[in-house]
């Protein structure tokens, strides 16, 4: 080997440690950079001898980087669930740890409580129907019952408004990151035909793909110049071919009973809703959407079924033996000259419209013993017809009222057709508080699913700090050797000189 042939080999190894030392200084001020990949130079033998990096590239897991965004759109999923059923559950005072089906024995603010309360006053009332102080105890615990379920329906319709508004704002932050994505993708289709280096910009790219998949569940996939086409995990097209889907959506501000929300859609078709031939599955944008449109408007379909059943099992009929038609007794509506059927289309609305009759409560002028006698929709209706003071046949059948089975329309509310008002009350709470820790529970275990893949992508794709000291170390070793070969090469090419005749 020549001594100039050794010097090129020694400038190269110089080159070559100057950029593996760029590139490890890199990964070490970026260890602790969200999203970033671990660098890499890639050395190869020159047709000199010497060495040269000829690419940088990324360490990269694509099944890892995919299992997270899975896990990720599930949590996301699950946490817009979980923060609903937390609002509606604390109108029942529900906790996710509780075991009682009871919802008068774990539940102080539930209709079931008050449902409890109700039974328990009409039972005092029965023994003391000469106590007006008792029949007062009564109106005071319809009134409390009343006041459980407006707060119910007021936490459904809230819940709705909430969920519809996350739609809202997941809509926008999606079409953000599209538009994010499709200059990102761009340019690194583009510098990958020209040989650049693409590693930072491809780190931006899964970083909005993370992002992403917070709000929907996306599925990708790579094409053979370095772009990626995105789907929702429905099958729905989000980008590809360079172009970027836009979602739409019309928020709905104020909802009460029987308003129906808008659906997101995506070139012309819905990707939420029950109807919907796309519907998504997984991120926070598919949580709220259920939340709106299925679990929030059960819970209320249960809460109108509750309220339906409390004026038809309160009713006043017609004790002459005539044709007067059934009348609110108890409880009424406001604003309603007739009972309800226990059909979801009538009973719609009614769990915020329950009131205690004004003609048994004094305080609007009205008389608490209508509630023992009857007659709170006239002559016709009454009960005690001797007017006995110790009369209680009329309190009584309200006390059996509530232990009674009717008829429920649960093609909503989807809880037993046939049932006690007591049984049926308390099992709208059991079923809240089941839809509750399910959420809770499913919550914790994809939060920690996530954190688990976020893990070991780290580990396959992250910055050791020992490993990139380890490597900066043997660079210097290299480094000091190359500068002991250099130093040798001098003094031979000093000795050479010097026998060079003069």
């Amino acid at each position: 080997m020549s001594l100039s042939t050794a010097l090129n080999i020694l400038n190269s190894a110089f080159v070559t440690n100057a950029a593996q030392s760029a590139v490890i200084s890199n990964n070490v001020t970026n260890a602790s950079t969200t999203g970033y990949n671990r660098e890499i130079a890639n050395v190869v033998t020159n047709y000199s001898g010497g060495a040269s990096v000829v690419s940088v590239t990324r360490e990269a897991n694509t099944a890892l980087l995919e299992q997270v965004n899975t896990s990720t759109s599930q949590a996301s999923y699950q946490q817009a669930l979980s923060d609903g059923l937390t609002t509606l559950a604390n109108t029942v005072s529900d906790s996710s740890t509780a075991t009682s089906t009871s919802g008068a024995q774990e539940n102080g603010n539930s209709p079931s409580a008050m449902l409890a309360n109700l039974q328990s006053a009409l039972e005092t009332y029965d023994a003391s129907p000469t106590n007006a102080s008792a029949g007062q105890g009564v109106v005071t615990a319809a009134q409390d019952l009343a006041s459980s379920l407006k707060t119910g329906a007021a936490a459904v319709y809230s819940v709705q408004e909430q969920a519809d508004s996350g739609m809202s704002s997941a809509v926008d932050t999606i079409n953000t990151l599209l538009t994010q994505f499709t200059s990102v993708n761009a340019t690194i289709a583009s510098e990958t035909a020209s040989g650049a280096d693409i590693s930072s910009a491809e780190d931006t790219r899964d970083n909005i793909l993370t992002q992403l998949s917070q709000q929907i569940g996306i599925s990708t996939v790579a094409n053979p110049d370095g772009s990626t086409s995105i789907y929702t995990d429905s099958g729905a097209t989000l980008f590809q071919g360079g172009r970027a889907s836009t979602l739409t959506f019309t928020p709905t501000a104020t909802y009460v009973a029987g308003t129906t929300g808008q659906q997101v859609m995506v070139d012309g078709v819905a990707i939420t809703g029950s109807s919907s031939p796309m519907a998504i599955q997984s991120g926070a944008l598919a949580g709220y959407a259920d939340l709106r449109d299925e679990v929030a408007p059960q819970y209320g379909a249960q809460l109108d079924q509750i309220a339906d059943g409390l004026i038809s099992a309160f009713a006043e009929s017609d004790q002459t033996g005539g044709s007067a038609p059934t009348a609110a007794g108890l409880f009424t509506a406001a604003g309603a000259t007739d009972v309800p059927s226990d059909s979801a289309s009538d009973a719609s609305g009614l769990a915020s419209n329950i009131e205690v009759n004004p003609a048994v409560d004094p305080s609007q002028g009205g008389s608490v013993g209508l509630l023992r006698d009857g007659g709170i929709n006239g002559t016709a209706y009454v009960s005690n017809t001797t007017g006995g003071a110790s009369y209680t046949g009329r309190i009584e059948d309200m006390i059996n009222a509530l232990t009674t089975a009717q008829p429920f329309d649960n093609s909503l509310a989807k809880l037993a057709t046939s049932n006690s008002l007591t049984d049926y009350a308390d099992s709208s709470v059991s079923w809240l508080q089941n839809q509750n820790q399910q959420a809770t529970n499913k919550l914790d275990y994809e939060t920690s699913v996530v954190s688990q893949a976020k893990t070991a992508l780290s580990n396959a794709t992250g910055v050791n700090l020992d490993t990139e000291l380890t490597n900066m170390l043997s660079i210097e070793n290299s480094y000091e050797t190359t500068s002991k070969l250099l130093t040798t090469a001098d003094a031979m090419f000093n000795a050479l000189i010097q026998a060079m005749p003069s």
